[in-house]
């Protein structure tokens, strides 16, 4: 790996190679962060792959390599194999610390669904509430008359583009509101929550169609803190970092008035990371309602998804709830740059994968991955 030292890292570079492989782990030195305390106790020692490091998967070039090598070759940072509870096996880059949290970019929305199942079973909010009825400020923009379930199933109408490269348009100017872009200094952008509520409304009516916008979660996010009157890292540790007995810190970016990244903002050790999806693959284990995890294992509207944005990704699949349906029998969060957390529960195995992809979206990566999550699995 090219050589680099801190004071190369900035805001305009911190999510490219080579910079990523370190600032994944350490992004609270550069967003302001949040710091959500685990229980700080030691965790056992890094189990290997065993078997599984020559285990045959295939790449992106359709031949097969052992599943070390493909790690090796796409950027992996960790991959963690969980069966009946018990992690099995363990890979970790030589630049990658398994203490250190990771950032897990959009896996942040399928947890943000976990506490707003509790709140909505708590009677604070409602499927059918409208979003400007809550947001008063959302009015005029493409929130104010959607519903909650529509903005958590990703099927708001907006007229938004989701290109994580920009550098000077609307994607810029959320990046700079969260504060992961350099501000400019001429058209200084606006927190977090104002920039949300200027977001105009697509062509298109709400819960038509399946169109992935990460400004939803943050939304969601916000949304939350004012029904239940707490701040979104008082919830996440309520709701699931205490009660699942998570070992290590979870750090969550914030704006510069303290709202919160709930769409991509969290950083966690790939063991927490999977203690989640063992949870979800019992059914909430106590901690998320189980009438709402049932609903995410059913999956969502198939005609909205085949109709939709990301139907490129997963044949036969769909989206409910911030959580895909892989179509499989697998239900999957994933984030941008190559994060992946796949939950199996005909084998009962779940695996995380943690990376710093030097683009944030590779079609064809994707793909070789899920292929790969697959053949684990099965292994």
């Amino acid at each position: 790996m090219e050589p680099f030292s801190r004071s190369d890292i900035i805001l305009a570079n911190w999510r490219t190679r080579p910079y990523s492989s370190w600032s994944f782990q350490n992004a609270s030195e550069l967003v302001p962060s949040a710091v959500i305390a685990g229980r700080r106790i030691l965790e056992k020692a890094v189990v290997d792959l065993g078997a599984l490091q020559s285990l045959p998967v295939e790449g992106m070039d359709g031949k097969p390599r052992a599943l070390e090598t493909f790690l090796e070759e796409s950027d992996s940072d960790a991959f963690l194999v969980m069966r009946k509870g018990e992690i099995v096996a363990e890979w970790y880059a030589g630049h990658c610390n398994p203490a250190r949290p990771h950032m897990v970019f959009s896996i942040s929305k399928s947890i943000t669904s976990l506490i707003a199942g509790n709140l909505v079973a708590e009677g604070r909010i409602a499927l059918a509430d409208v979003i400007a009825d809550i947001l008063p400020a959302s009015r005029g923009s493409a929130y104010g008359d959607a519903t909650f379930e529509q903005l958590i199933n990703m099927s708001v109408s907006l007229d938004f583009e989701e290109n994580y490269l920009d550098r000077t348009g609307a994607f810029d100017r959320y990046r700079r509101a969260m504060l992961w872009n350099p501000d400019n200094p001429v058209d200084p952008a606006p927190d977090l929550k104002t920039f949300l509520c200027t977001i105009p409304r697509g062509p298109y009516p709400h819960g038509s169609l399946h169109a992935y916008h990460s400004p939803n979660t943050d939304v969601a996010g916000i949304l939350l803190e004012i029904v239940s009157g707490r701040r979104f890292g008082e919830l996440l540790e309520t709701h699931l970092w205490q009660p699942l007995g998570a070992l290590g810190d979870v750090h969550l970016t914030l704006d510069k008035v303290g709202n919160p990244r709930a769409s991509a903002g969290l950083s966690m050790t790939a063991r927490d990371l999977a203690r989640i999806g063992e949870m979800m693959r019992q059914g909430g284990g106590g901690m998320v309602p189980e009438t709402w995890v049932a609903d995410i294992w059913a999956g969502g509207n198939r005609e909205t998804w085949a109709t939709g944005s990301q139907a490129w990704l997963l044949n036969g699949g769909s989206y409910r709830y911030y959580w895909y349906w892989t179509g499989t029998g697998a239900i999957a969060a994933i984030g941008i740059h190559g994060q992946w957390l796949w939950i199996d529960p005909k084998t009962e195995t779940v695996i995380v994968r943690l990376a710093s992809e030097p683009v944030p979206v590779n079609d064809d990566l994707d793909h070789a991955i899920i292929k790969m999550l697959a053949a684990v699995s099965a292994a």
